[in-house]
This record gives structure tokens, C-alpha cells and sequence, in this order.
């Protein structure tokens, strides 16, 4: 590649739907290209850019931003800038047109310029492919190097394909939220959703989510810190380092910690903010925490958020609230009504159960509902007169207005199945001598007793984890981890590895980091060495083994002192709880109804007092618990999975895996490219960059690649990449044989047809320039187009014999010479051609905007009735989606039809 300078013209061929880009610098081997049709800024590495300098020749013919054309006599290049000159005028390259199309196979063929059928044939094939791969629907969700799970998958699903994805994940510890985020973030990402993304998390487990996203879905973020913004401000002084990585990855705290560099990427603009471990998040309405006002200021400014916690009610109502609000200002814009309208959830619950078994909604729930919301009368209308689809629209609209809403998702091991048991195992110890060494020596003959199994330790502090490594290496002789927040992030990972190697350590001992975000599934025993007096944070450290993954019954084992404030939490947690043994719900609430009895009982524990608590304790957990199931929990599971939805996505992902036509396709893709390919067993490969025919093959490492079509397999092997249409090397491949000529002009002799004549296979596609902030692929993607005609211009699309011919290699010298075919009948075809493509285009144009009008209606009904609700909805965002729909249908009806490849067949008798 040459290298560019600012102010020419180059074009990407992986995106000639985003028409001609301007080079704005290069420099750091990196260049900048705005394209202006698309409002659209990209960013590339010099030596892998996907880039083609535009370059017009003599008898060519421009067009201008001013609309007017120009043939070009002659080409001048002056500082590195090209002028094209004809009939008396001058044009430089910035003045072109930022639409124009210059892949012109019929100028190649003209010019006796063909590559051979099989490539032509590869070309087509590779058009319809990468169509199919951009209209799937369950496109970024089958590149995930992850179990087909339901509830995640139906997730995944649903808020990716909203308009604006904002939802808080909530699922219990150990269901998979972050894998729900990441196949949420791929499909964003992979659709032109999502191109800038800004993840942040606690910053123990900034290196975690890295090697999770890079390992799972080939994603790889910027880890960024101070010293990664020193450096980038060192190389470019003035720079927002937070514009140098499209997607980036950091700790929550150093942005909140840092005003400036909040700032800066508050600047940034994004698409997409990830925020993990959520209810660190406080808030209260005169003091919101530094972390709570920055997730706060860039939720204002980003389309898309996804918050990520398994206890959304640790913090109480006001702090669950909180976090609403973030994600629907316009819906959660009050505390108080919000307190008020949880007090109507069960009479929701009931309404919803009614709807879903096929009954209609009472008097009583129409005086609730429908008064408040007009087009929820006219959905319960619909839904009486039998229309499709329409008892599911109520049930959403209802799930939106009056319950949950669609921005929380919680799934509970209550609802799923296929989890082990917790087995608590309580163990009193007396306290004749110094309570930590009476602990330690217990803890050092449990780890005899259980012989090589591994063991998880976690405690509240730094100083007690270190303490008790101490002393038990005095007790027993075993191999011993630490993990707490006095080490590195590289130290800290480096002792979970070596907990996690099979001849690693026998124990990791954790201070209370260690109870989030780390997963420890292969240990079957834990020790709570203390207990922390939040049963919220109790979940979190037992969620360290109870997880999806996790293969036996998990035994709790529970040490404490006799006779004090330990014995107290470990059976007021046991018996009155029960929670070491199933997970708890309404925990908050349940607390705090029980706060000031439990309080003096710590102090000053007395048996016949105990025993009366723990007895109040079961009837306040039976009373919550039986309290969410009919109302707010019935409600979340009624929105968080929906198996038949689910199924289906499932079933759509098992059939693009086992598509071995698609596997076959991609083996002679890349050995058209040269690559060395070798059988590895079952529909596993060897890819080798042998004798490449390009400089640098996308994706694919210097050592080669060892991959497999089957996700059974690659699961099951960390060394072995899961090929599928979503991986890297895939979609490179793509889009280096069809950001060439290669394949776009060919030819072809058809004998023993009964005939003489010409056919004219061409192969159109449909692009739409557009900014990306318009998303307009979700109605409209790159979509090709078939159109074949012979010499008298007649439409033969459907013609069977043609369809099915074997076409066979030849030469159209001869025939080009004749001055008739090349001036007039191949002309004449051509622009029979252009008309059927445009005439097919119309078609979609039409299916599409009736498509974007109805989705985006149906938004506006439903920001029209919230306003019926909640004064803070304002009439300007309504009028902004009202603008977006007439943004969208001029850019839809703007769409064009390009001409990507042609053969042209001669008949012989």
C-alpha cells in the first residue's frame, strides 16, 4: 500500500457501500479516512488497511459534487494529489463526487480483462454468503465460543434487537450475565451497531473480562490506564486518547477518580457503555457517589447501555432505582412514584397471567391500565378481535408501562434447572484458646480429610487471609495461593491460574475481592471463614462455585466461634434463612426488617433470644419470598425467558453450525488465496500460510491456525479457534476476495444449446450510504441481486436450461471485435440489466421502509403513552424519532444499485 497523504481519495474495500473517503492524516502507521456520504470515521493500521487508493484513467468518465460529469482525456498527479483533465476542464480527486462507483467489471470485460469461471462462481457465491452472514438473524450470536444456553441466548436475543439496547442484567450469580453482555456487545458490533464501545468494570477483574472477550468472541479491547493516556498524549501532544481505540476496557474507578480523563472520554463518543458489578453504584438523591455521577454523564450521552449485576437490591429500593434511572430516565424519573408503583406489581403479575393462559383482562385491570395509556386500549381491541400477535404486544406493553418494564432481565436457578446442590456444613469450634489458631487447625484437618480436592477460602480482609496462610503452613504442609488486593492484577491472575491447574495449589486463600467476578467452578468446597453481615455479599462469595459450569454438589463449610456474634450470623443465615443452601430472594428487604433485633443479638447473644429470631426470620423470609413470586419476581420471570423465543434462536445457531456447505465454501475460499489447509480430524483444519497470493492474510497468525467447524470440539480444546461466519478470518477472507476484481468479469462458451446468441449474467447490489448513527442495515442491509439477459434483451432469470449449464471456459477476443456487440448489443443489455436490478431494488426499498415505519411507530406510540404517565418525557424526543424516521426514508429511498460481477455467455449450437 502507498502511502497516503491527507486530502486524497481512497475507498475501503471491505465497505464500498461507504462510497469514497478523504484522508485526513496518517502518521504512527496509522491513517484516518472520513467518508463523507456515510458521516463515517475509520481508523486503520497502515499495513493490514483494507484500503484502495482511487485512481481514475484516460476514457474514464467522474462525476463531481456539483453533480456534473467529466470524461478524462488525461491524468496529472501534483504533490502526491491527482487532477483529471478533459474538454477544457480541470478536477482534482477532492472535488469528486463522495458516491461514486468505480468497480467496473463491463469496462474489464470491454477490455478483454476475465478471470477464470471458477472464480467467478467463488465471487458470486462469496456475495450471496456475506449477504446471508449480514441479514442473519442470529448473526454475532454463533461466533460465541460458548454453550447454547436458553435464558442467555433468549437475552442476547431480545435486547439486541431493540432499537436502543438499555437493560440491567441481573441474573443470579453464576447464570452467565457477562456472557449475555458480550453476545449482546458481538452483535452490536458485527451489525455496525456498536463500533465504539466503552466497558467499565471493578478493576480486579479488568484483565479477566480482556481474556474473556478475546478468548470467546475474538474481540480484542485497549486496556486503558494512566499511563497508556501518558503515553498516547507523549507520541500526539493535544489528543483525546480515548479517540486512538475503538473499543477500550478500564477500571470504573480510574475514570471516577480521575476528572480529566473522565472528561476525555465522556468527548469521546460512543456507542455502546458496559458497566459490570452495577451496585457499587450508590446514589442517593442529594449525595450520588464519583462512580454513580460518571456512569451517570456518559448514560446521558451514549444510545446503549447494559448494566451488569447478580444483586440489584443490595443497596435497597432507592439504590435499585438508581440504576433504573440510568438506564430510562424517562420511565424511572421519580423515587416516590416508583415505591408507589412496586405496590401494584402482584395485581400486574395476576393481569399478565391471565393474558398469557389466554384470558382477557378483568374490569378491575382495564380501570388500572387502560385509562392511563390510549394505545394500550387499542392493543386490547386488537387482541379481542383475534390479530396476530397481538396478546404478545399487550402482555410487553404492560411488562413496560406498569411493571418491570423491558430494561430488567433476572433469571433465578428457581426457574432454570440443571444446577447441583449446596450442602452447608456448620462447624461449632470453642474458643479455649486464641479463636484464629482454633480455626486454623480445624481448617488444616479438613484439608487432610479431603485430600486433593481443592479447596476455596474467602475472608473479609487482606490481613486475615495473609494471617491465616501463616499459620495453616505451621499446621499442614500444602501448596497454598493468596489472592487479595494488595497484589498486581498480573499477580492476582497469576494465583488464580495456579489454583486452577490440576498439580496447582491444594487452597486459594481470598480477602473479599475474591468474591466477585472470578470463577472457580472446578472446586467443590468452599470455607467461609468469616461471614460478611450482607447475605447479598454472602451470594456473591457462595456464586464463586455455584455457576454454570460447575459439575458436583458444592459443600459450604461454615467455621465459627461458639457462644458470640459468629454463631449468631452462621445460624441466623442457616436456619432462619436458609441461605448457605439455596440462594435468597428479597435479601434487602429481609434485612432491614430485621436489622435492629439482630444488632443487639451480635453484641450480647442469648440462646432463648436466638432461637425466637431465627423462628421471626423463617416467618419474614416465607412472607418476602411468597410476596415477590406472586409480584415482582413473577414479573421478571415472565420477561427474562422465554423458552419457545429461545429455541429458536438455538436452533438457528445448531443449523448454521452444522452447515457443511458453508464449510466447503470457506476451504475453497481461502485456497484461493494460497492457504495450506490440512484435515485435523471431524471437521477440524490446519490453516497454513503457505504460498499466499496476498501480502497478509486477515486474522490469521504467522504460525498458522488450528480451528474447528465443530463447537462441541472447540469447546472442549483451549489451542483450537471455533471457525463459524462471525470469526475474524471468515469475514476477512470475504472481504479481501470482494474488495478485489478478482471474479467481477469473466466469460464463458455454452455449446450445444440449438441456438446462437449471448447471455449476460450480472450480479448487482443494493447499498445504502448512510451515517451509522441511523443503523439503517436493520431494514435495509447490502442485499445482492441476479439478473440475466440475452442478446434481444429478454429476461432469462428464470430460465432453467441456463440455470443449470455447464458453462466452459473461452476466449471473447473474436467477439469484441465485432463493433456491433461491443457498441451496440452489449450496451443495450447492459441497461436492460441496470432496469430489472432497479426495478428488484424498488421492491426492498419498499419492504424496508414499511419495515422502519412500523418499528419505529411502535417506539413512538410507546413514548406517547409513558408521556400519559410521566410528565418528564419531553415532546422533543418525540419529535427527534419523528425526524428519524424521515431521515431514514430518504436514506432508504436513496439506496443504489451496484454492479459487482458479470459473465457474459456465448451460445453455440
Amino acid at each position: 500500500m502507498e502511502q497516503p497523504l491527507p486530502g486524497q481519495r481512497w475507498v475501503s474495500d471491505s465497505e464500498p457501500e461507504l462510497g469514497l473517503g478523504v484522508v485526513m492524516k496518517a502518521e504512527f502507521a496509522r491513517v484516518e479516512i472520513f467518508f463523507p456520504a456515510a458521516g463515517e470515521h475509520r481508523q486503520f493500521a497502515m499495513k493490514t488497511a483494507p484500503l484502495r487508493r482511487v485512481r481514475f484513467q484516460a476514457g474514464d468518465t467522474v462525476k463531481t459534487h456539483d453533480g456534473k460529469s467529466l470524461e478524462v482525456e488525461t491524468v496529472e498527479e501534483r504533490k502526491g494529489m491527482l487532477f483529471y483533465l478533459g474538454a477544457s476542464r480541470e478536477v482534482s480527486e477532492a472535488e469528486l463526487s463522495d458516491t461514486i462507483s468505480f468497480s467496473k467489471p463491463e469496462d474489464r470485460l470491454m477490455a478483454g480483462q476475465i478471470d477464470d469461471l471458477r472464480t467467478f462462481d467463488l465471487r458470486v457465491e462469496a456475495m450471496k454468503r456475506r449477504a446471508d452472514m449480514r441479514q442473519s438473524t442470529v448473526r454475532g450470536f454463533c461466533g460465541g465460543r460458548v454453550d447454547l444456553l436458553p435464558h442467555q441466548m433468549y437475552i442476547a436475543n431480545e435486547v439486541a434487537g431493540r432499537m436502543v439496547p438499555r437493560v440491567l442484567l441481573a441474573d443470579e450469580v453464576g447464570l452467565g450475565k457477562t456472557i449475555e453482555a458480550s453476545l449482546i456487545l458481538h452483535r452490536l458490533h458485527l451489525t455496525g451497531r456498536a463500533e465504539r464501545v466503552l466497558i467499565l468494570v471493578p478493576e480486579p477483574l479488568v484483565n479477566q473480562w480482556f481474556v474473556e472477550l478475546y478468548r470467546r468472541f475474538h474481540l480484542t479491547f485497549s486496556i486503558y490506564d494512566e499511563n497508556r493516556c501518558d503515553v498516547l498524549e507523549t507520541e500526539e501532544e493535544g489528543i483525546n486518547p480515548f479517540l486512538e481505540s475503538q473499543l477500550i476496557l478500564c477500571s470504573t474507578s480510574f475514570l471516577a477518580g480521575s476528572p480529566n480523563r473522565a472528561e476525555q472520554a465522556e468527548a469521546a463518543g460512543w456507542d455502546l457503555l458496559i458497566v459490570d458489578e452495577a451496585h457499587h453504584l450508590e446514589w442517593s438523591p442529594e449525595a450520588p457517589s464519583d462512580s454513580y455521577a460518571l456512569v451517570d454523564r456518559l448514560a446521558s450521552k451514549i444510545p446503549g447501555l447494559l448494566l451488569l449485576t447478580a444483586t440489584p437490591q443490595q443497596l435497597g429500593p432507592e439504590g435499585h432505582f438508581a440504576r433504573l434511572r440510568l438506564l430510562d430516565s424517562n420511565r424511572y424519573a421519580d423515587l416516590s412514584q416508583f415505591l408507589a408503583e412496586s405496590e401494584h406489581y402482584e395485581e400486574v403479575a395476576k393481569a399478565m397471567d391471565r393474558l398469557a393462559s389466554g384470558k382477557n383482562l378483568t374490569a378491575a385491570d382495564e380501570k388500572l391500565f387502560i385509562k392511563k395509556s390510549p394505545h394500550l386500549k387499542e392493543q386490547l381491541a386488537a387482541m379481542k378481535s383475534g390479530e396476530d400477535g397481538a396478546r404478545e404486544k399487550l402482555i410487553s406493553s404492560l411488562l413496560d408501562e406498569f411493571g418491570t418494564g423491558r430494561v430488567m432481565f433476572r433469571n433465578t436457578r428457581a426457574a432454570l434447572s440443571g444446577f447441583p446442590e449446596r450442602q452447608a456444613n456448620l462447624v461449632p469450634i470453642k474458643a479455649k484458646e486464641e479463636p484464629l489458631e482454633a480455626k486454623v487447625k480445624w481448617l488444616a484437618g479438613l484439608l487432610k480429610e479431603l485430600g486433593e480436592e481443592k479447596v476455596l477460602l474467602i475472608c473479609r480482609t487482606r490481613k486475615l487471609a495473609e494471617q491465616i496462610n501463616e499459620k495453616l503452613l505451621h499446621e499442614v504442609n500444602v501448596h497454598s495461593a493468596l489472592f487479595h488486593e494488595g497484589l498486581t492484577l498480573m499477580q492476582r491472575d497469576r494465583q488464580a491460574a495456579f489454583f486452577a491447574e490440576e498439580d496447582g495449589a491444594r487452597i486459594l486463600l481470598c480477602s473479599e475481592i475474591g468474591s466477585e467476578g472470578r470463577n472457580f467452578q472446578f472446586a467443590h468446597h468452599l470455607v467461609l471463614f468469616d461471614l460478611p453481615e450482607d447475605p447479598e455479599l454472602l451470594e456473591q462469595r457462595i456464586g464463586r462455585l455455584d455457576r454454570i459450569g460447575q459439575t458436583s454438589t458444592i459443600h459450604i463449610h461454615v467455621p465459627y466461634i461458639q457462644a458470640g456474634a459468629e454463631e449468631v450470623l452462621a445460624r441466623w443465615y442457616h436456619e432462619g434463612l436458609n441461605a448457605f443452601e439455596k440462594n435468597l430472594h428479597g435479601a434487602t428487604e429481609i434485612v432491614e426488617s430485621l436489622r435492629d433485633e439482630l444488632a443487639p443479638l451480635m453484641k450480647d447473644m442469648k440462646a432463648t433470644n436466638l432461637k425466637a429470631f431465627i423462628k421471626k426470620s423463617q416467618e419474614q423470609r416465607k412472607l418476602v419470598t411468597k410476596k415477590l413470586e406472586r409480584g415482582h419476581d413473577r414479573l421478571l420471570e415472565l420477561n427474562s425467558c422465554k423458552p419457545e423465543q429461545a429455541e429458536e434462536v438455538i436452533q438457528a445457531v445448531r443449523a448454521q453450525d452444522a452447515d457443511i456447505d458453508f464449510e466447503e465454501f470457506f476451504i475453497r475460499l481461502v485456497d484461493h488465496f494460497g492457504l495450506h489447509v490440512e484435515e485435523h480430524g471431524n471437521r477440524s483444519y490446519v490453516l497454513m500460510p503457505a504460498h499466499l497470493t496476498t501480502d497478509k492474510f486477515p486474522a490469521l497468525p504467522d504460525e498458522g491456525l488450528l480451528a474447528s467447524f465443530d463447537r462441541t470440539r472447540a469447546l472442549s480444546r483451549e489451542n483450537m479457534a471455533f471457525l463459524t461466519q462471525d470469526h475474524p478470518i471468515v469475514r476477512g477472507a470475504l472481504d479481501l476476495l470482494l474488495g478485489s476484481e478478482n471474479g467481477n468479469s469473466s466469460f464463458g462458451l455454452w455449446r450445444n444449446t440449438g441456438s446462437e446468441g449471448l447471455m449476460l449474467e450480472t450480479h448487482f447490489v443494493v447499498e445504502c450510504i448512510a451515517p451509522a448513527s441511523l443503523h439503517v442495515d436493520r431494514f435495509l442491509s447490502s442485499t445482492p441481486i441476479r439478473i440475466v439477459v440475452d442478446h434481444s434483451s429478454k429476461d432469462r432469470r428464470d430460465d432453467a436450461a441456463f440455470i443449470q449449464a455447464k458453462i466452459e471456459k473461452g476466449s471473447p477476443t473474436r467477439l469484441l471485435e465485432n463493433a456491433g456487440i461491443k457498441r451496440k448489443i452489449f450496451p443495450a443489455m447492459m441497461s436492460k440489466s441496470k432496469k430489472l436490478a432497479e426495478a428488484e431494488m424498488d421492491k426492498l426499498i419498499a419492504e424496508a421502509t414499511e419495515k422502519m415505519k412500523a418499528q419505529l411507530q411502535a417506539e413512538k406510540n410507546r413514548l406517547e403513552d409513558l408521556r400519559q404517565i410521566n410528565d418528564h418525557v419531553r415532546p422533543e424526543e418525540i419529535t427527534a424519532l419523528e425526524t428519524q424516521m424521515t431521515a431514514l426514508e430518504e436514506a432508504i429511498g436513496s439506496a443504489r444499485a451496484r454492479l459487482d460481477a458479470l459473465r457474459l455467455v456465448l451460445q453455440s449450437t
